[in-house]
């Protein structure tokens, strides 16, 4: 849309020129002496003039980007690149630390199985020395067996004596010191407990 000055300035000048050619063509022009058209020509010469002439538009800039623009886009670049590198690291010792943590875990596999297969030796070789104790005891008269388990650590005796069956340890228990045989009696009853009902307290050797 033209601004207002121009239109009015566009005006001016159309009417500047029909005054001077309508004053150009009429007889009085011709008639008029060198004086009168000189001044007809010098008015419609300030008239034109007086006009106020078209403003030509200011041509379009061009907007280019500013320098810290472009350095915020590359600091932002930068940033992204160490992420991302930080992101890398990370998993790489994630892998790392899953990778320890199986191997871990296998070690301590193979320190299980070893473990049980030494537990399982040394219950066996226990086993079987329980049991030779206890038929060497067995093979015993009941009082020589007697005389020697009275002065025997009392686990010892309880335990051979429980291992025994009742036909073979009931000799031996009765010829056991009466304190003796009730210690180890209770013993083996509270051994059947559980051991928060267990009472071994009171027990005299």
């Amino acid at each position: 849309m033209r601004p207002i000055s121009l239109v009015l300035g566009g005006l001016a000048v159309a009417v500047a020129a029909k005054i001077g050619v309508t004053l150009m063509e009429q007889p009085s022009f011709d008639n008029a002496s060198p004086i009168q058209r000189a001044s007809l020509v010098s008015a419609a010469s300030a008239a034109e003039e007086a006009a106020p002439k078209p403003v030509a538009a200011p041509e379009p800039k061009v907007c280019e980007a500013p320098e810290d623009l472009l350095e915020s886009i590359q600091q932002e670049r930068a940033l992204l690149e160490t992420r991302k590198q930080q992101h890398a690291e990370r998993e790489a010792a994630l892998d790392l630390r899953a990778e320890t943590l199986e191997i871990e875990q296998q070690r301590l596999a193979d320190l299980k199985a070893e473990l049980e297969a030494l537990l399982a030796k040394v219950e066996a070789a226990h086993t079987s020395d329980v049991d030779r104790l206890v038929s060497l005891y067995r093979n015993m008269k009941p009082k020589e067996a007697a005389a020697i388990m009275n002065d025997l650590d009392i686990e010892v005796s309880v335990m051979v004596i429980g291992t025994m069956n009742e036909r073979d340890a009931a000799p031996i228990l009765a010829a056991l010191s009466p304190v003796r045989a009730r210690a180890i009696s209770q013993i083996i009853l509270e051994r059947s407990k559980l051991p928060g009902d267990q009472r071994l307290d009171d027990i005299r050797l």
